[in-house]
C-alpha cells in the first residue's frame, strides 16, 4: 500500500483528492491538511510514500515544501497554475496535475508512481532517488520560447549543445531549449542515451552506422570526440582502433 499525503490549502480540493484515493486499492489515505507546515512534518517523520501538494499555499509555498523535502517521498503536484510545470519537474516530481483534475488523469499518475516503485529500488542502487524520478519516465519537460513542451524518448535523435542552448532533434521537428548539455546528460537515462562529444549526446536505438570515428543517425553524420570516444565503445561493446 503506497501511503498518501493531500496538502492544499482549499478545503474542496483536499476533499476531491482524498475521494480518488479512496477509489483506488493501492493508496491509502494517511491524511488530509490545509497547514503545509503540518504536512511537512509527516513527511520527515517518514511515514508518507506520495503527497499531492498544491502550490500557492500561505504558510509554505508547494515548490519550497519540495526543496525541503528533498526527494524523501515521491510528490505529485495539485494545482491551478501550469507556469510552475517547468520548475516541479526540475525538483523530480512524478506528476503535474491542473485542476480541476479528473479521475482518470488522476489514475493515470498513480499508474506512474506504482510503475516507478516496480523498476526502482533505493536498495539496488548507488545513485539518490531523488535524481532517478525523470530517468525512470518515459519523457522529459522543456521550456521552449512561448511554452513548456513535452519531448518523449521515444522521439529523440540526438542533442546539439550550442553556447548557451540546447537543440533537441525529434523524429518531427528541432526542439530549441535554454540548458546546459551536463544537465541535459544527468536527466536522461543512461541506458538509452549517450554523450559522444562535447556537443552531442546521442540515441543508442537510433544509430544507424559507425564509420571512421562518425556515428550516422537521421540522415546525420555525428563526430565521436577523442574524450569521450573509449566510454562510447564500450558502451556498444566494440573494440576499435
Amino acid at each position: 500500500m503506497i501511503r498518501c499525503l493531500v496538502v492544499d490549502d482549499e478545503p474542496l480540493a483536499l476533499d476531491i483528492i482524498a475521494d480518488y484515493i479512496q477509489k483506488v486499492p493501492e493508496l491509502t489515505l494517511s491524511a488530509t491538511t490545509t497547514n503545509a507546515i503540518e504536512g511537512l512534518g509527516l513527511v520527515q517523520q517518514g511515514a508518507i510514500d506520495l503527497v499531492f501538494l498544491d502550490i500557492q499555499m500561505p504558510e509554505l509555498t508547494g515548490i519550497q515544501f519540495l526543496k525541503i523535502i528533498n526527494g524523501k517521498c515521491d510528490v505529485i503536484l495539485t494545482t491551478a497554475y501550469p507556469q510552475y510545470a517547468l520548475e516541479g519537474y526540475e525538483l523530480n516530481v512524478t506528476d503535474y496535475l491542473l485542476k480541476p483534475i479528473a479521475f482518470d488523469r488522476f489514475y493515470k499518475s498513480i499508474q506512474k508512481v506504482i510503475s516507478q516503485k516496480i523498476h526502482f529500488s533505493p536498495k539496488n542502487s548507488s545513485v539518490d532517488q531523488s535524481q532517478n524520478h525523470n530517468k525512470n519516465s518515459e519523457f522529459i519537460f522543456v521550456k521552449t520560447e512561448h511554452k513548456i513542451q513535452r519531448v518523449d524518448y521515444d522521439d529523440i535523435y540526438y542533442i546539439e549543445g550550442l553556447k548557451d542552448y540546447i537543440s533537441i532533434y525529434t523524429s518531427s521537428e528541432r526542439i530549441i531549449t535554454l540548458q546546459n548539455m551536463k544537465k541535459m546528460e544527468e536527466t536522461l537515462p543512461e541506458e538509452r542515451f549517450v554523450r559522444v562529444h562535447k556537443s552531442y549526446i546521442v540515441a543508442l536505438e537510433k544509430i544507424e552506422s559507425i564509420e571512421r570515428g562518425r556515428i550516422s543517425l537521421k540522415e546525420k553524420l555525428i563526430p565521436i570526440g577523442d574524450t569521450y570516444r573509449d566510454s562510447f565503445f564500450k558502451r556498444i561493446g566494440e573494440k576499435h582502433g
